[in-house]
């Protein structure tokens, strides 16, 4: 009786192990292939340059991107920029701006004057003033941090 119930657990423990490592290859295989640095921002760039794209879609692509563990290259961003145009919607603009500055994260010192100087042709040509320039880097109401005194 005892031989009997061991083989029963050890053929379904056998069973349950193979069929986690198949459904796990399984789930792998469903990721498909590595998109290299072009494709991704053709993608993105082709997202933003469709015709009749609304302002759902342009926010959701931007939330999409900063959703993501990257900074946007200038195409991407100079794309977003003139999708928001199209739409004409300067807050989002703006917003899109303030979102690709954050996401520079601990390099913003060294990433986003980079960013800005590759994307400024685009805000001029657009109309589209920099964060800088309308004064939002320096919040007008903000407390002094107490780390400062």
């Amino acid at each position: 009786m005892l031989s009997i119930t061991a083989r029963n657990l050890a053929s379904a423990l056998r069973s349950s192990l193979v069929g986690t490592s198949s459904r796990v290859a399984a789930v792998r295989c469903l990721h498909g292939t590595e998109e290299s640095a072009e494709e991704f921002d053709k993608r993105y760039e082709k997202y933003f340059s469709r015709d009749g794209i609304d302002g759902w879609e342009i926010r959701k692509g931007m939330n999409d991107l900063l959703g993501m563990d990257l900074v946007p290259s200038p195409k991407i961003i100079e794309a977003g920029l003139r999708a928001s145009r199209r739409v004409n919607d300067i807050a989002l603009a703006i917003r899109w701006l303030e979102g690709c500055k954050d996401k520079c994260g601990d390099q913003k010192a060294t990433l986003y004057p980079y960013l800005l100087e590759k994307i400024t042709p685009t805000l001029q040509e657009l109309g589209i003033p920099t964060i800088e320039e309308l004064g939002y880097d320096k919040p007008e109401l903000a407390l002094k941090s107490v780390y400062d005194a």
